[in-house]
């Protein structure tokens, strides 16, 4: 997170799912709508990249990220592009035992006069990141388990290549060959 943001939020939930199923369901942007408040909708347009739609009753804003860091179960990490390039974001997972998992979110915007935005005339809360993160934990334990996911790694806003599994024969873990 720049040390230069005017506005930065710091937020963590416990949830009573494993690490893998947090972090795969987080993965599926997609589904935000269904429990996040302010996100009207999501598109994925490539591994790295997505776009947002935001907002609050009538007023929304649209907006593109770049996923600049991912790691599974561990870390996504995203800046906005185009005019909103001063917003940066991260959320990490951390396993506490086996079947709990520690979400913490890191957002903060760089400052700008010349822009008018959302993410510059209404702050992004610790109270709004909280609530959020209180929805996410509502759906994905309602859920049980993740609705999708994807495992891939992306450094420095290159996707890496994904590595295969070995195969396996139809009796449980002989690999054929």
């Amino acid at each position: 997170m720049p040390a230069a943001a005017t506005q930065s939020v710091e937020e963590a939930i416990e949830v009573a799912v494993p690490v893998h199923t947090a972090y795969n369901q987080w993965t599926q942007y997609k589904t935000f709508p269904r429990f996040m408040r302010w996100v009207k909708g999501v598109e994925q347009l490539r591994p790295n990249l997505t776009r947002w739609v935001i907002g609050a009753g009538w007023v929304s804003y649209e907006y593109t990220a770049e996923i600049v860091e991912q790691r599974p179960d561990e870390l996504i990490a995203w800046r906005g592009l185009g005019r909103w390039a001063g917003h940066r974001g991260e959320v990490a997972f951390r396993s506490v035992g086996t079947e709990h998992t520690e979400i913490v979110v890191r957002m903060g915007s760089l400052p700008h006069p010349a822009k008018r935005h959302l993410l510059h005339r209404i702050p992004v809360t610790a109270r709004v990141v909280r609530a959020e993160l209180g929805r996410f934990k509502w759906f994905i334990e309602g859920l049980g388990q993740e609705s999708g996911a994807w495992r891939g790694v992306i450094r420095n806003g290159q996707v890496q290549p994904l590595e295969a599994e070995p195969p396996r024969s139809r009796v449980a873990g002989w690999p054929v060959g």
